[in-house]
């Protein structure tokens, strides 16, 4: 069932996606080589409950930390451990949620640790380009073939895999909410979108093939043929009357963070 949010809960959501934006605002600061994943997630793990939510990952389904951390060819669901050092041309994705007042934000960012390669950097700009595409529209009587479609045509123009295995979804009272948002589609298919519908758009895009696998965790998700992945999520409220898309989340605080090392 997909539920539809009031004008008072979808400011409830904004106020723990705004926690998860300053979140990664933090991450920006200290993510450097021989930085440790498991020094990311502790810091991260206090700035949510200091800002008085609790980390939503943390022993969902089993999940061990608050924060998803993937390098390079881990696409999704990295994690964090002392013997995850990063390195120079780096990137990690720091994917991170937050639970306040019964409502959840998520949101995700790539970040370059260092100097990355100009290829890395184009396949992370291209990323990003691609979920506000697709964000463009999440636009109250489109569908979500629609979404889809705007992610895959801009990445697959530049000859980058889109993973069909992972996708965004709903959310609200829970993390992961009906419907799921792919980041492929044709135009015209899929659900309705509908004003109150909060929806996670979140493209994760290869620099080579599209397939995927999991490591025996049961988590790390890795690109089949060890290229790199970026990843950028935002959580979005549809408004009414063809108004663009809320978006309830940002990467305003990771700017301030990296200055003109922001993607």
């Amino acid at each position: 069932m997909i539920f539809l949010k009031t004008d008072e809960e979808i400011e409830l959501m904004r106020a723990a996606d705004q926690i998860v934006a300053i979140t990664l605002g933090e991450m920006g600061k200290i993510i450097a080589p021989g930085v440790t994943t498991a020094q990311l997630n502790k810091r991260a793990d206090e700035v949510i409950r200091d800002h008085g939510a609790v980390p939503n990952f943390l022993n969902y389904g089993g999940f061990p930390a608050s924060i998803c951390a993937s390098i390079n060819d881990v696409v999704v669901h990295g994690i964090p451990s002392d013997d995850q050092v990063l390195k120079d041309g780096d990137i990690i994705s720091i994917d991170c949620g937050a639970l306040k007042d019964g409502f959840h934000g998520d949101s995700c960012y790539t970040f370059p640790v260092g100097e990355i390669s100009p290829e890395v950097l184009e396949l992370c700009k291209t990323t990003k380009e691609s979920l506000y595409k697709g964000i463009a529209q999440a636009v109250e009587g489109n569908r979500l073939g629609d979404i889809g479609n705007a992610v895959q045509s801009h990445c697959e123009a530049k000859g980058y895999g889109v993973v069909r295995e992972m996708v965004g979804h709903g959310i609200g009272r829970a993390m992961h909410e009906e419907p799921e948002v792919p980041n492929y589609g044709r135009r015209g298919n899929g659900v309705k979108l509908k004003a109150g519908m909060c929806i996670a758009i979140e493209p994760m895009i290869t620099l080579g093939r599209r397939e995927i696998y999991f490591e025996r965790d049961g988590w790390t998700t890795r690109t089949i043929d060890h290229k790199p992945a970026a990843h950028y999520e935002h959580s979005v409220a549809i408004m009414p009357s063809g108004k663009p898309a809320d978006i309830l989340s940002g990467f305003q605080y990771v700017e301030e963070a990296l200055g003109d090392r922001f993607i």
